[in-house]
């Protein structure tokens, strides 16, 4: 009979031990409880539900025994992330803004709560690299040191495990598989929506979540896709806010934050305080001058809710092509979405740079990183002649995006038959890209107006 026995955690307080012996216990150097051997029964009648049971000794804690926690460290896939706790989660990073930081703190906050009393379910929602994964596995951690079993997968892993049940080696069988993940103690799915969305794995992942949600069993969810993507029957259960607390984190990756600050190719953070309702289209303005600003500003609002296709926004230097562009990529940034923001020159700068043999991520993971981009916003799109490399890496990516139909927005003080005519075809394409045009003057002018 040894330690590593007991059922539970922490026997009924209004029972009592069996015996004890007055002698110190070799475990904990205290009045034994247990005779050294780390666990206890109950002086019970036979039909209580905890005769012939075994518990862990209150004086032999848990925390103290590293065996124990080395071994649910592994069985709960949380030894890669060890490290990740409450404590080194970091919420004052550089260059974010008030919201990005209220809403890290209002994460680890809410994530800590859970994990000091794990009731319900708790959904962490956020863009790649924000911190999500680091306070689900801080959540695990929390809870192993107080000897819970957690089970912490990908969802992607987790699809894996139960397929290869089906494997003529597979030394576990589905059911058996099954049933171990959907009653885990505490459950931790990391990056929900990543799957392959086969009509398979919809249909078990819906049966495991529907399982935890009937029987309220702790569950803790990730993911970085917005819930109206995710099988309807799962997301109506993720909106019930009876069992459900959800924290959604605004602040980008933080996962290189010395690229970022040398080499990064978004700028986003330099336009932070420009939005849709402090875009001015009322000042130094006539009443048709007003009348176009308040229509490209429907267009930008409609595309920021809602980014389908191409949208490219014309206009002479300073009319605010570039607030509302800015103002779209702040507006999806928000909501989760990772968005690349930059201009011709810094986004060539961005791949140049990798000539450079002392850096570790090459030209062709940069270039990508801005094709496959969820939301590409490239301001100030000219009509210059550039060098032949640059022409082409910028064909390539707006090629590509066009064919794959990714949301893209474009600015330009140029009219688009000025531009390289390979570009100028995909921007006319109706059926794929918008263009608005702005016909009041730069605010500059318009100041000038005001103040005559």
């Amino acid at each position: 009979m040894g330690r590593n026995t007991s059922q539970e955690n922490t026997p009924p307080s209004s029972k009592t031990p069996l015996t004890t012996d007055g002698e110190p216990c070799p475990l904990c150097g205290q009045a034994s409880l247990c005779g050294g051997l780390g666990v206890i029964s109950y002086d019970v009648p036979v039909d209580h539900p905890n005769f012939g049971k075994l518990f862990r000794c209150p004086n032999n804690l848990i925390e103290n025994d590293r065996e124990h926690q080395g071994r649910m460290r592994r069985i709960s896939n949380l030894s890669a992330f060890a490290d990740k706790t409450f404590n080194n989660f970091d919420i004052e990073r550089p260059l974010l803004s008030n919201r990005e930081r209220e809403s890290l703190k209002l994460a680890w906050d809410t994530a800590k709560q859970f994990a000091a009393a794990p009731s319900g379910w708790l959904l962490l929602e956020g863009t790649y690299g924000c911190g999500k994964t680091h306070l689900a596995a801080a959540i695990g951690n929390t809870r192993l040191a107080h000897g819970d079993l957690v089970l912490f997968i990908t969802v992607p892993d987790l699809l894996d495990h139960l397929r290869s049940t089906y494997g003529p080696s597979s030394e576990v069988g589905y059911d058996e598989m099954f049933d171990r993940i959907r009653g885990a103690q505490m459950l931790i799915l990391d990056d929900l929506g990543s799957e392959n969305p086969s009509q398979w794995a919809g249909e078990k992942l819906f049966q495991l979540l529907n399982y935890r949600y009937s029987h309220r069993l702790p569950t803790v969810i990730t993911t970085n896709v917005d819930l109206d993507r995710i099988d309807g029957r799962i997301r109506s259960r993720m909106l019930d806010e009876g069992l459900i607390r959800r924290a959604r984190i605004t602040a980008p990756d933080y996962r290189t934050p010395a690229e970022n600050e040398e080499s990064q190719l978004t700028n986003l953070a330099h336009y932070r305080d420009m939005t849709m309702d402090n875009f001015d289209t009322r000042t130094g303005l006539g009443s048709d001058e007003q009348k176009n600003l308040d229509y490209v500003l429907g267009i930008a609002r409609q595309y920021a809710t809602t980014p389908n296709g191409w949208l490219t926004i014309i206009g002479p230097y300073g009319s605010g092509k570039t607030h509302l562009a800015a103002a779209i990529a702040n507006f999806q940034r928000d909501r989760g979405t990772n968005v690349m923001f930059t201009t011709l020159p810094d986004l060539m700068d961005y791949l140049r740079v990798t000539f450079n043999n002392t850096l570790t991520v090459s030209l062709q993971e940069r270039f990508q990183l801005v094709l496959n981009a969820p939301l590409l916003v490239l301001d100030d799109l000219r009509a210059e002649q550039q060098s032949a490399w640059v022409r082409e890496k910028l064909f390539q990516i707006i090629e590509y995006r066009y064919t794959g139909q990714l949301p893209t927005v474009i600015t330009t003080a140029k009219q688009v038959e000025e531009l390289d005519e390979r570009i100028a075809t995909r921007l006319l394409d109706w059926r794929r890209c918008q263009i608005v045009a702005i016909t009041a003057p730069s605010y500059a002018q318009r100041i000038h107006r005001r103040s005559r």
